[in-house]
């Protein structure tokens, strides 16, 4: 769907005869190459400084066809015109324009124009500013939506555990220079190869889901809602499970939720990670010294709030830390979450949680 609107737009940049010193950029969703059936297309037609489209008549009647016949075309276009000093100006104030320009991506025009962009664009951005006000963001967005992933009608872009959380993984990425792939965070040391293989296959169940969901609504929906969820799954194959003695055990909609929450959840464990491994690459390659280390025992120790594992085998060695962790967490003061090693441990042991673990009597206790 990408390769077919980047041809269609070129088409219609040609047709528009728009001077050879301009250029056209994908920006957003569209940037990275991730159409759905209903996204919209956002477009940054970018001038060079001289150019003042308000004075010039002619450059103005172009851009206005241009955008018009994008319209006339059925692309729901999202456009800007911006020179490159308008693009830094916008983004300093704007946190959403920024996350969207930091996914441009040429389509057609001037190439020139468009290298100097992204030089000007990668020098003015701090990537830990940046970083800072995403998690913000996230936050927010995490309370608008309910604060959980396993909501009964989830917004699979929005939620918690939804593709938009993957999205700040790969932008966070991008601004720390750590690359654009999933790969490219095992290669900076930043992910495990197991982890990596999670975040593909997580992303490519909520990718599913939300095209299906744009085909059975016919329009651009990303909530899973009541009336859509037996819809969308009759369209992954997915039928009503019925017991040998003829009962309904589980519906096919709750077949497709079930799969949607096992997603949801290991996208936000695997968030929860990433995101504090890539804040301290930041924070170091700033130069802010890493907080003091402090004991608490032999086994846990606390930096900036977040309690640490002595070692990261501790969980597979000693099933017993799992809850004194939770334990430590409520009793010691100034201790407010897990570090990324101690979390990534506890993803690590999680199959050591089974039944043998519950009914241990040290940790029924």
């Amino acid at each position: 769907l990408t390769q077919l609107v980047d041809a269609t737009l070129r088409q219609l940049w040609l047709q528009a005869g728009l001077p050879a010193d301009c250029t056209l950029a994908a920006v957003g969703g569209y940037g990275r190459g991730e159409l759905y059936p209903y996204s919209d297309v956002d477009v940054l037609l970018l001038l060079p400084d001289a150019a003042e489209p308000a004075r010039d008549a002619g450059l103005r009647q172009r851009i206005e066809g241009f955008i018009t016949a994008c319209w006339d075309s059925g692309l729901e276009i999202g456009s800007s015109v911006r020179s490159v000093a308008d693009c830094l100006d916008v983004g300093r104030d704007d946190i959403s324009v920024q996350t969207a320009l930091l996914e441009a991506r040429l389509v057609t025009g001037n190439r020139a124009l468009f290298r100097e962009f992204q030089q000007c664009f990668t020098a003015a951005l701090d990537p830990l500013d940046f970083f800072t006000a995403k998690r913000l963001e996230m936050r927010q967005r995490h309370v608008k939506y309910e604060d959980t992933p396993y909501a009964l009608e989830p917004n699979c872009k929005e939620s918690p555990g939804g593709l938009r959380d993957m999205h700040i993984i790969g932008w966070a990425m991008r601004a720390a220079g750590i690359g654009r792939r999933w790969d490219d965070l095992a290669r900076a040391g930043l992910a495990t190869a197991h982890e990596v293989r999670q975040l593909r296959r997580n992303e490519a169940v909520l990718s599913r889901v939300r095209m299906r969901l744009h085909l059975v609504a016919g329009r651009r929906e990303d909530r899973l809602v009541f009336d859509l969820q037996g819809a969308v799954a009759a369209s992954f194959g997915l039928a009503d499970r019925i017991a040998p003695d003829g009962r309904l055990t589980l519906r096919a909609g709750e077949v497709l939720m079930r799969r949607y929450y096992w997603a949801a959840k290991a996208v936000v464990q695997l968030s929860q990670i990433l995101l504090q491994v890539i804040e301290e690459r930041l924070r170091a390659e700033r130069g802010e010294p890493a907080p003091a280390l402090r004991p608490l025992n032999a086994r846990f120790l606390e930096r900036a709030g977040l309690l640490e594992v002595a070692d990261d085998a501790l969980y597979q060695r000693d099933p017993h830390a799992i809850l004194e962790g939770f334990l430590l967490l409520e009793r010691v003061p100034g201790v407010k979450g897990f570090s990324a090693r101690t979390l990534r441990a506890l993803y690590n042991a999680r199959t050591r949680m089974n039944r043998s673990f519950r009914a241990d009597p040290v940790h029924r206790q």
